[in-house]
């Protein structure tokens, strides 16, 4: 869209927004409520359902009603403004980045975060802002489990990051791969891990992302960054991993039709089931063992399962959150889950953003912006006014982590002998092995639990780090030895 065009489009926004307000807490829906409860209770009475079946459909209908006193609790007013704040923040910000002046969107930050202040002013959550605001993201979580959760993780991925510097082995690339060969790669990758044409479809964007728009429409993009031949291919498996999960919803609750029970658990729940294909499949040594002779076949400078691993798996501190190791991206969610939690309760200064991003950075990272299109102008959610949503990635890794634990001992008891089943399953190619492990334990939940209650239920034990670092600390140590 042509840069002029955001205003008109912004009034267009904020018109729907309005007006799919007025229908989601109309009287009318109230009623369809109402007498849905009804409804099902003489169905219980009179066919005798089973417990899951009951407590499926009143859960449906309690978090139909739970999003309907959200929605009438918000002034009409206020949802068209943030809706029109949000096209602007967005506009904006492309400007601002493409200009690299951040006192271009400034002032529209500001605007989005009175307009967020005021709205989980509005909601009748019992939680602080940003808690309000991360409820659509991560149901029931609050800032001191969030801290619980991360204190760990800031304590030991620096002394990690250490490590690495102290063995001299931060890694560099002095090679790169063309588009078409890129393409070649990841079509190869996808043909590999079982991907249906006839309902999945792969393209291009400037940001990679995964999304569905119906029962048998699941869309993905991803990009091709010139001086990183592992980016579209790491894309690739990350928004692969997304859209697996989604096409493992419930069906009879698809989300398409609007049942709650048909929509992911929590976007960390989603994010660790991209990252799974993406960390835990695609730079696992199993892959690159298998996998090398395409990139061989492509032109990269590879000649052996070893080369593409290190290659594939750099350990280097960077500005750039969507192209770090897993060792690093962590730090990268933690300096901005801090950021916006000042943001919004604390009282930092929109202005003094930068300023405050880049010493984070210099103390967790070692490294620091040269300009804020590397620094705070690097990411789109804060110019649409998504708050509370960054957390939602690291806690993907800790999920991804832990369930990949459970699911290693349930192979190992049923399908492979080693002790390291997930490998042996990549390593013969049965990637298929996983997927419906993931189908049959975690995939069906839905909406039925939230993201920690669903992890305990398939893991046996509450969320922690712990797997995470512990998977962390090994692979670091191997590839430094590798090295």
């Amino acid at each position: 869209m042509p840069i002029f065009g955001a205003p008109w489009r912004g009034e267009q926004l904020s018109l729907l927004a309005k007006q799919l307000h007025s229908r989601q807490s109309s009287e009318c829906f109230q009623q369809l409520l109402e007498d849905a409860k009804g409804e099902l209770q003489d169905i219980c009475q009179k066919e005798g359902l089973d417990q899951e079946d009951i407590f499926e459909r009143t859960r449906n209908l309690n978090l139909l009603e739970q999003d309907f006193r959200r929605q009438k609790s918000l002034d009409p007013n206020l949802v068209s403004r943030i809706a029109l704040a949000k096209a602007e923040g967005y506009n904006l910000w492309q400007l601002a980045k493409s200009k690299n002046d951040f006192q271009l969107f400034s002032p529209a930050l500001c605007n989005l975060i009175s307009l967020r202040q005021e709205q989980a002013s509005q909601l009748p959550e019992s939680g602080s802002c940003w808690e309000t605001l991360a409820q659509p993201f991560e149901p029931d979580i609050t800032i001191s489990r969030l801290e619980e959760l991360f204190a760990p993780l800031r304590k030991a991925l620096p002394e990690l990051l250490d490590e690495v510097r102290t063995s001299q082995k931060i890694s560099t690339l002095n090679w790169d791969l063309d588009e078409p060969s890129q393409k070649f790669l990841c079509d190869e990758l996808l043909k590999q891990w079982g991907r249906d044409e006839k309902i999945t479809t792969v393209a291009r964007s400037p940001h990679p992302f995964s999304i569905t728009l119906g029962p048998q429409d699941f869309r993905l993009t991803t990009r091709f960054v010139p001086g990183q031949p592992f980016s579209a291919l790491l894309a690739t498996a990350h928004e692969w991993g997304h859209s697996l999960y989604e096409q493992g919803l419930p069906s009879q609750t698809h989300q398409w039709f609007a049942w709650p029970l048909g929509q992911a658990t929590s976007m960390g729940v989603h994010e660790s089931q991209s990252l799974f294909w993406e960390n835990r499949i695609a730079r696992s040594k199993a892959f690159s063992d298998r996998f090398w002779p395409y990139f061989a076949k492509a032109g990269a400078p590879v000649e052996s399962g070893i080369d593409l691993w290190r290659a594939m798996n750099p350990l280097m501190p960077g500005l750039n959150r969507v192209e770090a190791d897993e060792l690093t991206y962590g730090m990268h969610i933690l300096v901005r889950t801090d950021l916006e939690i000042a943001l919004l309760e604390k009282g930092l200064e929109v202005n003094a953003l930068p300023e405050e991003w880049n010493k984070s950075y210099r103390n967790l990272l070692g490294v620091a912006p040269r300009n804020d299109v590397e620094g705070c102008l690097q990411d789109v959610h804060w110019s649409e006014g998504q708050f509370g949503y960054f957390p939602s990635y690291l806690l993907g890794h800790l999920i991804s982590a832990q369930i990949s634990e459970a699911m290693n001992s349930s192979l190992k008891n049923s399908c492979f002998q080693e002790d390291d089943a997930i490998s042996a399953a990549i390593s013969s190619g049965q990637e298929s092995i996983m997927l419906a492990w993931l189908r049959k334990e975690v995939h069906h939940y839905g909406r039925k639990v939230n993201g920690e209650e669903l992890v305990e239920k398939v893991t046996g034990v509450p969320l922690s780090s712990s797997a995470f670092l512990d998977y962390l600390r090994e692979k670091v140590g191997i590839l430094i030895d590798a090295s």
